[in-house]
């Protein structure tokens, strides 16, 4: 097992010979070979012995924090020696405004491209004029992004770009008790959004495991501004993988994987009628599951030209990344789901 996510509050790990054992209320729910594991994601309040710490740091392996309703926290932040020239590259590239503001380009029309091709589509299968409508709209809005003279003015593209396409993601849900009337989060105040901030943290830590792996940093990204813990160039590279999650939300709800009262209303932290939602850990772990079986699915890669899994694209795509940072004249080129 190359990833563990620990969704039970209350939850202990202990390291017991070579398996991790998490306990809950002096119950082990689960013992895990500590060999092979690359990443550990807890939710909540999941507490760790000092052994298992000594061995997540010795062993360099990605931990990350989440809230219980599954928004990114921290992580153990280990160092990464060894890419200073790839990082040096990065960081002077990046301090060309046209450089970043081309890049940012890139990223945007990625976008937009996906969401356009994914509405399009859903329309046509379903019969819908309003999603066509809306996938020609975020279609034209490429166009505009060739005359876009900052990065200000980009992410103004984008913002609209995602604003025309939450307003009919609603029509795209079939399963009974679901309504989505637009995006909200932090927190999220209905199932729905419940979910795509889940699915959308999910694909954020696989970029962050690529970029880590291909010795970027991180922090520093075109699109998204720099800010305290955020994890700009994850927050870039991961709008190309959107449409991916939003694909396995309405999956799960169009057939009825899950239902509405699999989710939990937190009233204690609500204010002002703004109640929070979070998903029980049992549909937590069906998304996971379903996410993973995703990251297996071979697709078509085209600059290798074979079919490989999800998963290994995604770490491809950072690598491509560093491939434009560092090599005149290669630009990035993001994933389409057209491919």
């Amino acid at each position: 097992m190359d990833s563990l996510y620990v969704l039970e509050p209350g939850s202990f790990i202990k390291k017991d010979g070579d398996c991790l054992k998490i306990i809950n209320k002096k119950t082990v729910l689960d013992t895990i070979p500590a060999s092979g594991l690359q990443q550990l994601t807890l939710a909540g309040r999941t507490s760790l012995s000092g052994p298992v710490l000594d061995f997540l740091i010795n062993n360099r392996i990605d931990t990350v924090f989440l809230t219980p309703g599954g928004r990114f926290r921290a992580r153990l932040l280990l160092d990464e020696p060894g890419h200073v020239a790839l990082r040096q590259c990065q960081y002077l590239r990046l301090a060309d405004p046209q450089f970043r503001l081309d890049l940012a380009r890139r990223i945007v029309r990625g976008k937009l491209e996906n969401q356009a091709r994914m509405l399009l589509r859903r329309g046509s299968r379903y019969n819908i004029d309003a999603l066509r409508t809306v996938g020609v709209q975020i279609k034209a809005l490429q166009q505009r992004l060739a005359t876009a003279e900052d990065t200000d003015q980009v992410r103004g593209i984008e913002g609209y770009g995602a604003r025309l396409y939450y307003s009919v993601f609603g029509l795209l849900l079939k399963g009974e008790g679901f309504v989505f009337t637009g995006r909200n989060r932090r927190p999220p105040r209905d199932p729905v959004n419940a979910m795509l901030s889940f699915v959308y943290t999910l694909f954020t830590n696989e970029i962050l495991n690529g970029i880590k792996r291909t010795g970027l940093d991180p922090y520093l990204g075109a699109l998204h501004e720099v800010a305290p813990g955020r994890p700009s160039l994850a927050c870039d590279l991961v709008e190309e993988w959107r449409v991916f999650g939003e694909r396995l939300v309405l999956t799960l709800i169009n057939r009825r994987v899950v239902r509405p009262a699999d989710f939990i209303t937190d009233a204690a932290a609500g204010a002002d009628g703004d109640l929070p939602v979070r998903m029980k850990p049992a549909v937590s772990r069906a998304l996971i599951a379903a996410y993973y079986r995703q990251l297996e699915q071979s697709m078509l890669y085209p600059h290798s030209g074979d079919k490989t899994a999800l998963r290994w694209i995604m770490h491809s795509q950072c690598r491509r990344m560093a491939e434009s940072l560092q090599t005149e004249g290669v630009n990035y080129r993001p994933f389409s789901i057209s491919r």
